[in-house]
């Protein structure tokens, strides 16, 4: 298990009133973990645009040099535009880059028109090497460091997640519908606190994430003991007694209707999931609907947050 997680949001859709941060549509996490004397620092999602993401780094005094890895989520532009020049600015040669092997496929919307929303062209994987970045095509959970590791492929569970048809890809010439299997989550077991799971966008459903994060982080061993009650921003020391201690991410319910808001919320709250922190495709009814579930015990995303979570 790990001794601390550090999660700061470097990139999400919104900032805080009079902050200096810049806000754009996607999101990037970064990482810090630590296990004794060994501290790691990853990159989750990069958003779509690295200017304001450098920007933001700036202001929080995050030297990119400093990365060890990059996790992308899944293929949306939104979480990986940009990567090539972020992977360069980070500097490092064989700077490993996790993603589904899948992640590179064409990715694209047909309404109201053709429109590409998956990898651009200027982040291939022959752009990406080439710029200092070694990819690591897993389907697999892969262990970053003892306690924080990807999810791999995650199970569809649940009847009513996963229901998207307007995402299309061409496999063998042929127009299928995407069922986003390419998408990845950030499970990390902190000691006497539980699972933090790191979502970028929940295409595979964020009940589904949960319950999946259980198996493969183990958090019934997880030792987490205590009263459950929220922690304060910035110094986030959590020791409820959730399965799952938090999520942190895009719950891609924008677009979803109220029962499926509904179900989602309520199986939340049944898997104990201790706290909420949800933004980017989250929307807007979905974050209420969270918080008349989970009270202070939900807290809408903003560029520049940053929570800790140790025993």
């Amino acid at each position: 298990m790990l001794n601390s997680l550090t999660v700061t949001i470097l990139a999400e859709d919104s900032v805080g009133y009079e902050t200096p941060f810049l806000g754009q549509h996607g999101v990037s996490f970064l990482l810090e973990a630590r296990s004794g004397e060994l501290v790691r620092r990853v990159l989750v999602d990069v958003a779509q645009l690295p200017q304001p993401l450098l920007h933001n780094m700036a202001i929080l005094d995050i030297d990119p040099t400093t990365i060890d890895a990059i996790v992308l989520t899944h293929c949306h532009y939104d979480h990986t535009q940009g990567l090539t020049e972020i992977v360069r600015a980070v500097g490092n040669r064989d700077l490993p880059v996790i993603a589904h092997p899948d992640i590179f496929r064409p990715n694209f919307e047909t309404v109201p028109t053709l429109r590409h929303i998956g990898v651009m062209n200027s982040d291939t994987r022959e752009a990406i090497t080439a710029a200092g970045g070694m990819f690591f095509p897993v389907r697999d959970p892969l262990q970053l460091l003892p306690g924080l590791t990807t999810s791999g492929e995650v199970p569809r569970t649940t009847a009513y997640e996963n229901r998207e048809t307007n995402l299309k890809t061409i496999r063998d010439g042929r127009v299928e519908v995407d069922p986003m299997i390419d998408e990845l989550s950030v499970y990390a077991t902190v000691q006497g606190v539980g699972t933090v799971v790191v979502t970028g966008c929940s295409h595979a459903g964020v009940v589904n994430i949960a319950r999946h994060a259980r198996t493969v982080a183990g958090t019934q061993d997880s030792g987490g003991t205590g009263d459950g009650t929220r922690p304060a921003e910035g110094n986030t020391a959590l020791a409820g007694s959730a399965q799952v201690a938090a999520i942190i991410g895009g719950f891609h319910l924008i677009e979803a209707d109220a029962e499926r808001i509904r179900k989602t919320v309520a199986d939340l709250h049944t898997e104990g999931v201790g706290h909420i922190y949800a933004g980017h495709c989250t929307g807007f009814p979905a974050q209420a609907a969270l918080y008349s579930t989970f009270g202070d015990a939900f807290t809408p995303l903003r560029t520049g947050q940053q929570f800790t979570f140790s025993q």
